[in-house]
């Protein structure tokens, strides 16, 4: 088997390319001045590895059985329990072989970021997410049954993401309560979740892809409507309610409640 000096000296100076990258977009949001565990996925197993009290290198923690059935391709981020509960970001290597891959890791620490500062508090806020945890339902961000598909829904969210790109802001809020009145209350909480919570990573993330010189991501904003809809929603709302108040980008709790 494999072990964790192997991978180490196998991934050591991708994980340090990580450090190069960092310097380049520290200024875009105050986010990106902390790094996170990186997990390696290979062959079954968990690769840790954790900032080091210098914060300037990327050092092996531990191996393990991967807890859980990991696809290949794995970009996620999410508390390790094996590891105090500490948020991290869980790739396969495939990730360190393009640029590409390392916006994508910093997509993920956001989400490490997230964890860290509010997003139980406000979880804890939303009847969608107790229910789903009196249930034990542990997969409801990815598998919660929003009408996508149902055409009062589908017709009033395109126009909202078509006002946010062209429209003024009272015709854009007016589109937002359109859309709200549609949907029950649960959906409402699912969809200002998403759009929260990935659409505030995908803002930051285009940011990084712009100062690195990558295409940005839009993916979603197409029909037919899934839970990607909101990451590309969630982005352009971000920065259409950041333009009229800045604030609310250093201060993600409120920007939720603004949502």
């Amino acid at each position: 088997m494999t072990g964790l000096n192997d991978i180490a000296a196998k991934y050591h100076d991708k994980l340090a390319e990580v450090f190069s990258v960092r310097t380049i977009l520290a200024d875009i949001h105050p986010f990106f001045q902390q790094l996170f565990p990186i997990v390696i996925v290979e062959d079954g197993e968990f690769y840790l590895f954790d900032v080091d009290s210098s914060r300037s290198r990327y050092f092996p923690v531990m191996q393990m059985p991967s807890p859980m059935p990991v696809p290949a391709g794995v970009r996620a981020a999410f508390p390790l329990d094996f590891y105090g509960g500490r948020p991290g970001c869980v790739v396969t290597g495939d990730v360190f072989e393009s640029l590409d891959g390392y916006a994508t890791i910093f997509h993920e620490f956001i989400h490490c970021q997230q964890w860290q500062t509010c997003e139980l508090k406000i979880k804890q806020t939303l009847g969608v997410y107790c229910r789903a945890q009196a249930e034990q339902d542990f997969m409801w961000e990815i598998n919660y049954p929003f009408p996508y598909s149902d055409p009062v829904f589908v017709e009033a969210y395109s126009a909202f993401l078509v006002a946010l790109d062209q429209a003024g802001v009272g015709l854009v809020l007016r589109l937002r309560a359109q859309v709200k009145g549609g949907l029950k209350g649960n959906d409402i909480e699912y969809m200002a979740w998403q759009e929260w919570k990935e659409g505030f990573a995908r803002f930051l993330e285009n940011q990084v892809r712009r100062r690195l010189g990558l295409a940005e991501n839009h993916g979603g904003q197409g029909i037919p409507f899934s839970r990607v809809t909101f990451y590309e929603g969630g982005a352009r709302y971000i920065h259409f309610l950041s333009e009229e108040n800045p604030g609310l980008i250093q201060d993600i709790e409120e920007l939720f409640k603004k949502m």
